[in-house]
């Protein structure tokens, strides 16, 4: 797994600190190169992670400049910036991608885009494009993304049944009539187009308004599980609740866990929970102040994985192993020995195909 922290200034949003830690069990992997790290957290911003590729955006400068990277074999390959996002005179460094990359077992991955219409920038409909490795272009979609009333979390998309899934934040809505009064989850498939909203269960929609709630979705089950679905984790005043989605049409869902953060960690005091995920479809995984620990979902079992070295509040997660896979031609070597010195880079000198930028 990686494990990172971004902070946001007025022209951009970059990584401040990457780290890799193998899962338990995973303990011989190879891992990845210090200097892949040092890459990531001064010259990027990780965007999406599928499949042991990692798309980012390129820190340093006021414009979008995404790539695709294998931190493991040391290699990165620039994709086209959409062009949405080459506004002659306009400053988008800050802009905030909803970006999603997804990588099969072969060599082919896709990219999806979601952005808001300029002309219809106050609706709660996006725009979507999607870039295919095979094709080295962006494609518009027809159909529009319809998100409902509240802010979606485009950092833990869930692929399923052919849809990318994302799941509302909890802040409070004062509009007790709405649908979109608690949160939700909604989906969009790209092959038909359709948006669909989920309900989360009534047990976590109960006090999602608190201030310390908080939600996120993952992928729950092994790749190669046929019954792989959708898990809700919720985190609030201390205690993680934990669903898994057993029938998509109707947003039936089981509760699989409901436990104390104190009851899982009583050696270590606690302040707060600084980040969680669930990774490899069954494993827990969440930071306290100093140290990271990993509750498994089916057999209950509760370890400490590593220690890590993060100062910042907020703590992100993103599942990683290392593999030799490529994605096509043109890739070039991470100019790892400009950004190893410990300073924030500038301009990242490109691979061959640097007409995409």
């Amino acid at each position: 797994m990686i494990i990172y922290n971004q902070r946001t200034d007025i022209t951009q949003s970059y990584n401040v600190h990457v780290e890799f830690h193998p899962l338990p069990g995973e303990e011989l992997s190879s891992g990845v190169p210090q200097s892949s790290l040092e890459f990531l957290s001064n010259s990027a911003k990780i965007l999406s992670s599928s499949n042991g590729l990692i798309l980012c955006r390129a820190t340093g400068e006021n414009e979008v400049k995404l790539f695709i990277t294998n931190p493991a074999t040391q290699s990165w390959l620039p994709i086209p910036t959409p062009g949405e996002y080459k506004q002659n005179g306009t400053s988008i460094g800050a802009v905030d991608l909803k970006i999603v990359l997804e990588c099969d077992d072969k060599d082919d991955y896709m990219v999806y885009l979601f952005y808001d219409n300029l002309v219809d920038w106050s609706s709660s409909n996006l725009d979507c494009k999607v870039y295919h490795s095979n094709e080295g272009v962006w494609k518009s979609k027809q159909e529009r993304f319809f998100t409902g009333s509240r802010k979606l979390k485009f950092d833990m998309p869930v692929h399923h049944r052919g849809a990318v899934h994302f799941i509302s934040d909890c802040f409070p809505s004062w509009n007790k009539k709405s649908p979109y009064f608690r949160p939700y989850i909604m989906s969009y498939n790209f092959e038909s187009g359709n948006s669909r909203m989920l309900r989360v269960p009534k047990e976590a929609r109960k006090g999602s308004h608190d201030l310390t709630c908080d939600m996120g979705i993952f992928k729950w089950g092994k790749a190669t599980d046929p019954n792989q679905s959708i898990c809700l984790v919720r985190l609030r005043k201390h205690v993680f609740t934990i669903w898994t989605l057993t029938h998509y049409e109707t947003s039936e869902w089981r509760r699989v866990l409901k436990i104390r953060v104190k009851a899982m960690v009583k050696d270590h005091p606690i302040i707060r929970v600084k980040g969680y995920a669930v990774l490899n479809g069954d494993l827990l995984v969440f930071a306290t102040e100093k140290k990271v620990y990993g509750c498994g979902l089916k057999d209950m079992r509760i370890q400490e994985i590593c220690d890590h070295e993060f100062d910042f509040n907020v703590l992100r997660f993103t599942s990683y192993k290392d593999t030799l896979r490529t994605f096509g031609t043109g890739a070039g070597t991470l100019p790892l020995s400009l950004h190893t010195c410990g300073t924030r880079a500038g301009t990242l000198p490109l691979p061959s195909h640097k007409q995409f930028w």
